[in-house]
């Protein structure tokens, strides 16, 4: 067979041409002469594939990047060399050079290629919403027929902003644009549902409660058709606090601890701890404050009664004696609470 390109006989056929005409027009790689890359000015994320990467590299690992990911290799070429520099940096376009070294068909051959990758500084969807106040979810911080103390507010905030924080680490819409104090409470207007829930968690992992969420469709996303909502999510934490005295099934409990899933009290009368699933909170009433305990002082004590002198008008009272009564002595002072006309000694 001969060239048709230049009529030799006697070389490697590439095809219909020789193999000295094929590489004379051969390129082993392609790669634009210009290359842009979109980065977000507020945070360094950048734009591959059509995908925000939150990643955080520097500036010139992102041009290299950029230059192997827009390099397109012949399937001919073997064993090959890429060599990657950045000659000269001026504002946003770095002039880049390229060297390829490899083989074709046996033959080891060198390319070099000049590309400029050009940085465009822009705003990423997600800085764009925290710029513009953008949220997701609303924890509604409410407290069950009573008013929110003023140290709560300030331990929820606390716990806001830890979980913030904390979920930063993971989550870039993790922030609190805006506080809403209202009467009956605050709402937290938090970023991202992700982080909403671990707030609303963590409020009531410390003052217990029951958790509602409502959804609430505010629009659609034009380019999907698929609704785009918000959820509003209820932190109702309880009426009472720890020492108040609640009725559960016809017991009076002196309230020890409050969780997020359950309620512990002592039974008053017995002395036996109760463990309460928060999910009855419904069923739990609240009939005195820890503000209501009195203290009295024991008169005398007897197998059958203990005597104490009533704190209010001065008169005695018999207190029928139990077993957990039996270590008090007389003159001795003690912390005592009237409900519906019955007092107990508290111990």
């Amino acid at each position: 067979m001969f060239c048709p390109e230049c009529g030799s006989t006697d070389k490697e056929m590439v095809g219909d041409i020789c193999i000295d005409c094929f590489l004379k027009e051969f390129q082993m790689i392609e790669i634009p002469e210009r290359i842009e890359v979109q980065i977000c000015s507020h945070c360094n994320s950048k734009l591959e594939e059509g995908k925000w990467s939150d990643e955080f590299i520097p500036e010139e690992e992102i041009i290299y990047r950029a230059l192997e990911r827009n390099i397109k290799i012949a399937d001919e070429v073997e064993n090959e060399i890429i060599n990657l520099e950045i000659d000269q940096i001026k504002g946003t376009i770095s002039s880049c050079y390229v060297e390829v070294i490899g083989e074709v068909h046996g033959t080891r051959i060198e390319e070099t290629h000049d590309c400029e990758v050009k940085i465009l500084k822009t705003v990423c969807p997600t800085c764009s919403k925290i710029q513009s106040g953008y949220y997701e979810t609303v924890v509604q911080f409410r407290a069950d027929s009573r008013e929110i103390k003023t140290e709560e507010y300030a331990k929820a905030d606390e716990i806001v902003e830890r979980t913030l924080v904390k979920q930063s680490k993971s989550d870039k819409l993790a922030y609190c644009p805006q506080i809403a104090k209202l009467k009956e409470g605050y709402d937290y207007y938090i970023g991202s549902f992700k982080t909403g829930h671990k707030v609303a968690e963590a409020l009531t992992e410390e003052f217990g409660g029951i958790v509602k969420e409502s959804p609430r469709l505010i629009s659609e996303d034009k380019s999907t058709g698929k609704g785009l909502y918000r959820v509003w999510i209820s932190v109702r934490i309880p009426e009472f606090e720890i020492n108040d005295f609640i009725d559960f099934e016809d017991k009076i409990l002196q309230v020890k601890s409050i969780s997020k899933s359950s309620v512990v009290g002592v039974d008053i009368s017995t002395a036996k701890k109760h463990n309460i699933p928060m999910k009855n909170m419904e069923n739990i009433k609240l009939v005195k404050k820890s503000e209501d305990i009195e203290t009295a002082t024991i008169i005398s004590k007897s197998p059958q009664f203990i005597q104490i002198l009533d704190p209010i008008d001065y008169s005695t009272l018999d207190i029928n004696m139990t077993e957990e009564y039996n270590k008090l002595n007389a003159g001795q002072e003690i912390n005592l609470i009237r409900i519906e006309n019955n007092v107990y000694l508290l111990i």
